[in-house]
């Protein structure tokens, strides 16, 4: 009997709240009331109404009850119930904004985004505020998620006004964030309003080159727009950026391999950091000291660190081996920020650890990239047998198809009398010569049948040795495929200026260093004045040192600005989420015997 009356009361309270809902004090209508009643109470209130609207608006409060309550399925299985035209404007609205919610939920912006061109949209401004902010917050999402930075930072501006404590805080923060990660060119204030200004901030902070010069213009920027928002409270990462300002970096201890298998490696990025510091020391500034420390002598970590900390060291540069990168990247904190010259393969690293590397992957990425500036959607892959191989293919299929790319084949290379076996089923060439044969068979005669390759491939992700490209272009000439571009890693590239092993690369178009496409930059004719080895391949280690010295003072820069870039010598340096070095690549082809510079792939 009481579970009767409960369940009574609730299915009055139900009808109470339907009718409120569709009793309209305007021809805008009323929205949605928060309800007392359980979905199912709701949904058979809804199946029992007197009228249809009554049964829409009712199974509307279910649907975003059952969204509430985070049952995502559900809550689209309900609201697909709710015919939206027989709704009135305000509830079009509210119906609308929970598919946009959804929709996100499937990480899905633009459905969201469509959901949200419904025309009832033309009235929000009409409904009361915390539906305004509900709706345009699940907008500023879906804009952000669908790579319209600035579209979305303009709908938080606009709802900023409208929020309060922590709810301000939040969007005040996401603003900031949005705006730092946009590109320069976009950074271009056209008036008064608060946009501008964050958009004159902005510039202002990537202007400037090192850390005091930032804290400058942040000071000058802020003293020129005192009311504005960013003014009156300073965004996190920007109060970081003084903090990091007023603690110039003084002592840096290189840790690094001085014998053992990787001495050469270790040498040649000493070699370039020690560059980039007599460089500084030339220009006139006051760089920090250096303290060499022998890794490849290591015994304990533990050790190692007491003594940088007794020497007042305030940021390691290294270890270079994975086995100590992966011994600092378990551990819950270190000592000392660490500027590490590899990477680690965990997921989960102390705060204090970056880390920095001529990584495949990061190759891979540009790539998929470079490819997708130029308007290709198909890939195939040449890559060799083994882990190497597979990490590269790993990263470069999740960028590709990440972003609408489709892998439509997949050769792994190993011996060289296989090659033109691999190239002609990749193409499915046996299948055109077994047509022919056929044809002929039925015909009862000779057929004049040239094979030919199947069309779906639009280019080739290739990463080779310079010797297993060597054999792979002219094999793909021989098998009826030598125009299909071929966009490879910078393991083709040897640096030796051998023109006839780039003869047959003709055609092929990879990325690389700086460094070793730019031979006219003043650092590196120092540095090959002296070591002649950084003309070639190792090169990019001279460049990875060079880097490694510029990236020391600039790493809470990074963290602290979203996007921001150093444009370095072993490529164009930005840090993700994990604080892991990413490196973008300029571009350049093999043509006729040369290596002919590209344009930069657009950003």
């Amino acid at each position: 009997m009481i579970a009767c009356l409960r369940l009574f009361s609730a299915l009055c309270l139900a009808a109470l709240l339907a009718a409120c809902a569709s009793s309209p004090s305007s021809s805008l209508g009323e929205l949605p009331r928060t309800p007392n009643a359980s979905i199912e109470q709701l949904l058979e209130q809804a199946a029992s109404s007197k009228t249809p609207e009554q049964a829409a608006v009712l199974r509307l409060t279910a649907a975003d009850l059952a969204y509430r309550q985070k049952d995502s399925g559900r809550a689209s299985q309900i609201l697909a119930q709710v015919p939206l035209d027989t709704l009135k404007p305000a509830q079009q609205v509210y119906a609308s904004t929970l598919a946009a919610e959804l929709a996100m939920t499937r990480n899905q912006p633009k459905a969201a985004l469509t959901a949200l061109s419904h025309p009832s949209l033309e009235r929000l401004s009409e409904l009361p505020v915390d539906q305004q902010i509900r709706t345009q917050t699940v907008r500023a999402r879906a804009l952000e998620a669908d790579g319209q930075t600035l579209a979305a930072a303009r709908e938080r501006i606009f709802i900023a006004p409208l929020l309060s404590g922590d709810a301000a805080k939040n969007n005040h923060e996401a603003i900031w964030a949005l705006i730092a990660a946009l590109p320069t060119d976009q950074l271009q204030p056209t008036g008064n309003d608060d946009l501008s200004g964050w958009l004159s901030l902005a510039l202002a902070v990537k202007s400037s080159g090192t850390l005091e010069q930032q804290q400058a213009a942040i000071d000058t920027w802020r003293a020129q727009n005192p009311k504005h928002p960013a003014a009156v409270q300073l965004p996190l990462p920007l109060v970081k950026l003084k903090e990091l300002a007023s603690q110039p970096l003084s002592k840096i201890a290189l840790l690094l391999p001085q014998d053992g298998p990787l001495a050469s490696v270790g040498k040649a990025l000493r070699e370039g950091f020690m560059a980039a510091h007599y460089q500084a020391e030339q220009a006139g500034q006051k760089p920090p000291v250096i303290e060499f420390y022998d890794s490849s002598r290591l015994t304990s970590l533990d050790d190692f660190y007491r003594k940088a900390q007794a020497s007042g060291v305030q940021l390691v540069i290294g270890p270079l081996e994975k086995p100590l990168v992966k011994q600092l990247s378990a551990r819950p904190q270190l000592p000392i920020t660490t500027l590490a010259l590899n990477y680690s393969e965990s997921a989960q690293n102390p705060a204090q650890l970056f880390q920095f590397g001529l990584a495949a992957e990061d190759e891979a990425r540009e790539v998929a990239r470079r490819a997708r500036a130029d308007g290709l959607h198909r890939a195939a892959a040449m890559v060799p047998k083994g882990e190497w191989g597979d990490r590269v293919l790993k990263a470069f299929r999740q960028d590709w198809e990440a972003n609408g790319g489709t892998v439509v084949g997949i050769e792994r290379v190993d011996q060289p009398v296989a090659l033109a076996q691999q190239i002609a089923e990749l193409f499915q060439l046996r299948q055109s010569e077994g047509r022919a044969k056929s044809l002929q068979s039925t015909v009862g005669g000779q057929v004049a049948a040239q094979p030919s390759r199947r069309q779906d491939i639009e280019f080739i992700f290739l990463a080779a040795t310079p010797q297993q490209a060597q054999q792979i272009k002219p094999t793909l000439n021989f098998q009826y495929a030598g125009d299909v571009p071929v966009y490879a890693t910078s393991h083709v590239f040897s640096a030796t200026g051998d023109q006839n092993q780039y003869n047959d690369m003709n055609g092929v178009r990879f990325c690389e260093t700086p460094w070793l496409l730019d031979a006219n930059d003043p650092l590196r004719k120092q540095v090959t004045a002296q070591w002649p080895q950084a003309n070639g391949a190792l090169g990019r280690l001279y460049a990875m040192g060079v880097d490694a010295y510029r990236l020391a003072p600039r790493l809470g820069q990074l963290k602290a600005l979203p996007d921001s870039r150093i444009e370095g010598l072993s490529g164009s340096l930005s840090m993700d989420p994990q604080q892991r070095v990413e490196r973008q690549l300029p571009w350049a082809q093999f043509v006729s015997g040369q290596v002919q510079r590209l344009p930069d792939t657009p950003r």
